[in-house]
């Protein structure tokens, strides 16, 4: 069976990079501005981090912006060799985004709300290299684009998986004490988490070993 992939989300600090690293994290989740949710950091910070993370690890920026020039402008900056789309990208931004990014990945961002995920997860599947499933909401006044530490429906996730033949990344609430259950119920590519495994703000080493061996016997 395929080894599940993981991603550390909300990486904050150099240290944060390099101990996720050290305990086998496939891609590091760095964040730009966003509406709301935790673990922005500087671009500058981003590009740090990126500088010392090694090849084989995804180094990935999550924006909020929907246009393709301001998230090209981004990249170009930050350096990065993975792109995750928090919100909606309007159909025609991607092959502009395809263009000006050659060897960059795309992962497009599904909020899971009801059966229209499914849909919309199918409909942006030919456009990107994976998708990532969360459970924000872009409907609220201010946008929740990610790290709210909730768990949607994991049979709307299934589903998805189901129907795609792409990677895709399962995130919302997963901690050490329920990934296990999130594999076996979805069988996802990979599983993403950012509140899941921190204490007062900061990645834990402790919580971060428990969610690698509960990943690796699922």
């Amino acid at each position: 069976m395929m080894r599940t992939r993981i991603k550390i989300c909300c990486i904050s600090s150099i240290e944060e990079a390099r101990l996720a690293v050290k305990l086998g994290a496939d891609a590091l989740g760095l964040v730009s501005d966003m509406p709301s949710g935790p673990g922005v950091i500087s671009e500058r910070l981003i590009r740090d981090i990126v500088a010392i993370t090694p090849p084989a690890v995804a180094s990935v920026l999550l924006t909020c912006r929907q246009e393709a020039a301001g998230i090209i402008e981004q990249q170009r900056r930050c350096r990065v060799n993975t792109i995750q789309l928090c919100d909606a990208v309007p159909h025609e931004q991607y092959p502009l985004l395809r263009a000006a990014l050659p060897g960059v990945s795309l992962v497009q961002v599904v909020h899971v709300g009801d059966q229209a995920s499914i849909a919309e997860a199918i409909a942006v599947a030919p456009q990107v290299d994976a998708i990532l499933l969360d459970s924000g909401d872009t409907k609220r006044s201010v946008k929740e684009l990610g790290g709210t530490g909730r768990r949607h429906d994991w049979t709307v996730s299934r589903r998805i998986v189901e129907s795609l033949d792409l990677p895709v990344f399962l995130a919302g609430g997963l901690n050490a004490d329920n990934v296990g259950e999130a594999i076996r119920d979805v069988r996802p590519f990979g599983v993403d988490l950012c509140t899941g495994v921190r204490r007062n703000g900061t990645l834990d080493e402790a919580e971060l070993v428990r969610f690698f061996s509960a990943v690796a016997v699922a």
